[in-house]
C-alpha cells in the first residue's frame, strides 16, 4: 500500500535528565492505589509505535522482545531502536519499572513487546501496521496499544484489528488531536474511530477536556494527555502532550484490570467482558459523551462504590 499512516501529532514540552517520581497522570487515574492487587505481572502489552530505547534503565527489564517492520536500519527486523522518542515515551507510561528512581508506569511489572511500525520520522506504511498487529496476535499479546492514526479508513487495517479482537486481544487507540474543543463537530482518525477498538481521548491534569482531543461518537473514555512525564531517548525523561499520551494510561490499566478480573472470576475473561470491566472504572466529568465517552478512567471506582454500598447496608442494619 502506498498510503501512509502517521503518529498522532504530539508536542514535546520539556526534556530532563533526572527525575524520581510517580507521574501525575498515573496518580490521577489512581493506579498506585491498586498496585497491592496487581502490577500487571505476566501480562504482555504490544506497543505499535516508533520503537523503543531498549537500554533505558526504566524499560530494559520490561522488554521481552520486538520486531522492526519499517525501513529504518535497512529494514533489519531485529533492530527496533527508537530514533523519534514517541514510542519510548508511550512505553514508560505503560510499564516503566519500579526501581526507586526515574518514573514508574501504570503496570510496572507488565511485559512489553516492542513492534516498530513507524520510522524515525513518525511515518509508516499501512502494511507495516497490519504486519505489526498480526505479529502481536501470533505472539499472544494481551493488549495492543496504538498511538497513531490517519484520515483514511483502510479495510485491510480494520480486518487486522477485527482479527485481533476475535482472538480476545484488547486493542487501544488514540482518538486523535484534530479536535476544536467543540462537541458539535466530529473529527475522525483511524484506527481510533473503529467501533471495535477502545478509543481514548485526552484531558489535562486539572481534569478538563483537552481542546485538541477529537470528538465523535466512538470515543470510549479519557485519560491524562497533557504535560505527561515519561521515559525518553538516551535514558532521559520528557513531558509530552497529545492523545498519544492518554492512550498508554489505558493500555497499562487494562493489564492491571485483566490480571485482577481473571483472578476474581477464576477464568480468562473475554474481550467484551474486559471492556465492561474497564468502563465500570470510569467517572463522568460533565462533558459531552463525544468528548469524554464514559468519562475519566479511575481505577478504584469499583472499590469506592462497593464501600459506599456496604456503608449504606451497615447504616440500615443499625436502624433495624
Amino acid at each position: 500500500m502506498e498510503k501512509k499512516l502517521h503518529l498522532i501529532p504530539y508536542q514535546v514540552n520539556a526534556v530532563v535528565e533526572v527525575v524520581s517520581e510517580v507521574p501525575k497522570g498515573i496518580e490521577l487515574i489512581a493506579a498506585p492505589k491498586i498496585w497491592e492487587k496487581s502490577k500487571g505481572k505476566g501480562l504482555t502489552v504490544a506497543i505499535l509505535d516508533t520503537g523503543c530505547d531498549v537500554t533505558h534503565p526504566d524499560l530494559s527489564e520490561r522488554i521481552i522482545g520486538g520486531r522492526n517492520f519499517t525501513d529504518d536500519d535497512n529494514g533489519n527486523p531485529d533492530v527496533y531502536t527508537d530514533y523519534n522518542g514517541h514510542g519510548t515515551h508511550v512505553a514508560g507510561t505503560i510499564a516503566a519499572t519500579q526501581n526507586g528512581k526515574g518514573v514508574i508506569g501504570v503496570a510496572p511489572e507488565a511485559n512489553l513487546l516492542i513492534l516498530k511500525v513507524l520510522d524515525k520520522n513518525g511515518s509508516g506504511q499501512y502494511d507495516w501496521i497490519i504486519n505489526g498487529i498480526n505479529y502481536a496476535v501470533e505472539h499472544k499479546a494481551d493488549i495492543i496499544s496504538m498511538s497513531l492514526g490517519g484520515s483514511e479508513d483502510v479495510p485491510e487495517l480494520h480486518q487486522a484489528i477485527q482479527h485481533a479482537i476475535a482472538e480476545q486481544i484488547l486493542v487501544v487507540c488514540a482518538a486523535g488531536n484534530e479536535g476544536d474543543g467543540q462537541d458539535s463537530s466530529d473529527e475522525f482518525s483511524y484506527p481510533g474511530s473503529y467501533n471495535e477498538v477502545i478509543s481514548v481521548g485526552a484531558i489535562n491534569l486539572q481534569r478538563r477536556s483537552s481542546e485538541f482531543s477529537n470528538s465523535n461518537n466512538q470515543v470510549d473514555l479519557v485519560a491524562p494527555g497533557e504535560e505527561i512525564l515519561s521515559t525518553y531517548l538516551n535514558g532521559t525523561y520528557a513531558k509530552l502532550t497529545g492523545t498519544s499520551m492518554a492512550t498508554p494510561h489505558i493500555s497499562g490499566a487494562l493489564a492491571l484490570i485483566k490480571d485482577i478480573a481473571n483472578k476474581n472470576f477464576k477464568r480468562n475473561l473475554t474481550e467484551p467482558e474486559l471492556y465492561a470491566q474497564l468502563i465500570k472504572r470510569t467517572v463522568p466529568l460533565g462533558n459531552s459523551p463525544k468528548l469524554e465517552g464514559n468519562g475519566l478512567l479511575f481505577l478504584t471506582t469499583e472499590d469506592y462504590l462497593s464501600d459506599m454500598f456496604n456503608q449504606k447496608l451497615s447504616v440500615q442494619a443499625l436502624n433495624i
